[in-house]
């Protein structure tokens, strides 16, 4: 694997720590997703495109909170696949394939016994494939691969309640993930759960070939298969949630549902100076755990963790595996009096 310097962004160093703690201390709304808009996009290893700075994408923040379940028992989920440039970070662009245009692609909501229908249309020059976690169904056909200009569909009723990812199936998976193309299913149980803010948390590795004197970086599948990444993040973007934080009330319930794309590693989730009255394992409500610090998402995987807001203060959340925390995956929750 070349010897590729590492992008050093700092995260509870003691400089950090002084700097972040004082700082900071979507889904179906309608029956239907339909295609949103960012960024253009390359295959890992090709030549970005050489894009002036006046073009690149701007920062947007990822809004985490997740939208209510709209009506009806039938959902249509169109996605479509595409080749364009993102921003990970204040300083990086990549050159992505993506879901509807964002890293990561659109959250999907529904509830146990729903009829789900993924509709996947492709217009890049790549062959794609969208794989759902929350479908009992046959693979081989249904997560089958579309061409250029194809499109493909599959119904599936989910069976489970929870947080699930899906992601491009196409192989080789390892690069159609690493190059941006995952999002969050999530899952109502049919008695919904207690109310309570409710925030989706995607968390993601970044595998980045040098600049080369270019503005727009591309993806390196050598560093895939190597595992180490540059920049983690969660919903796509290194820090964002330092820089706006997510704010509740003193007195909410606070539900986080935290699916790990990986593509290789866990998040060991945690939030700073609070603990989790409960954590479900798997599809709540039925196992729960309680009085939980830490617990890892593993990779593929994903968690829902809630706690009540009864303190107020700016808590940091972050992947206590600090070597990815200090690469981006931190943010901030602010509990207002």
């Amino acid at each position: 694997m070349p010897d590729h310097p590492l992008d050093r962004r700092s995260f509870l160093t003691a400089t950090t720590i002084a700097t972040a703690m004082p700082l900071a201390l979507a889904a179906c709304r309608t029956e239907r997703l339909t295609p949103g808009a960012a960024g253009a996009g390359a295959a890992a290893g090709t030549q970005a495109p050489d894009t002036t700075g006046a073009d690149l994408p701007q920062f947007v923040r990822h809004d985490p909170e997740l939208p209510p379940l709209t009506g009806g028992r039938v959902r249509e989920v169109r996605l479509t696949a595409t080749e364009q440039a993102v921003r990970i970070s204040d300083d990086l662009v990549a050159q992505a394939w993506t879901f509807n245009g964002t890293v990561p692609g659109p959250v999907v909501r529904c509830r146990v016994g729903d009829t789900v229908t993924i509709k996947l249309t492709n217009e890049g020059d790549v062959p794609h494939s969208v794989d759902f976690h929350a479908a009992q169904i046959d693979p081989k056909t249904a997560f089958k691969t579309v061409l250029k200009g194809q499109t493909a569909e599959y119904t599936f009723t989910p069976k489970y309640a929870g947080a699930f990812l899906y992601h491009c199936g196409t192989q080789p998976v390892l690069m159609h993930m690493g190059m941006g193309m995952y999002g969050a299913i999530i899952v109502d149980p049919v008695t919904p759960l207690p109310p309570a803010r409710e925030f989706v948390l995607l968390e993601s590795e970044f595998y980045l070939a040098p600049p080369a004197g270019r503005p727009v970086r591309t993806f390196d599948y050598t560093q895939m298969l190597g595992t180490l990444p540059e920049i983690v993040a969660f919903n796509g973007y290194a820090n964002q949630y330092l820089k706006e934080p997510i704010r509740v009330r003193r007195g909410e319930r606070v539900r986080f549902y935290v699916v790990n794309a990986g593509p290789s590693h866990s998040c060991a989730f945690h939030i700073v100076g609070e603990q989790f009255d409960t954590v479900y394992l798997g599809a709540p409500p039925g196992n729960a755990i309680h009085g939980v610090q830490t617990f890892d998402v593993a990779a593929g995987g994903g968690m829902i963790f809630e706690f009540v807001a009864d303190v107020p203060g700016e808590f940091p959340f972050v992947n206590h595996a600090f070597g990815h925390g200090q690469k981006g995956a931190i943010g901030v929750i602010a509990v207002g009096a």
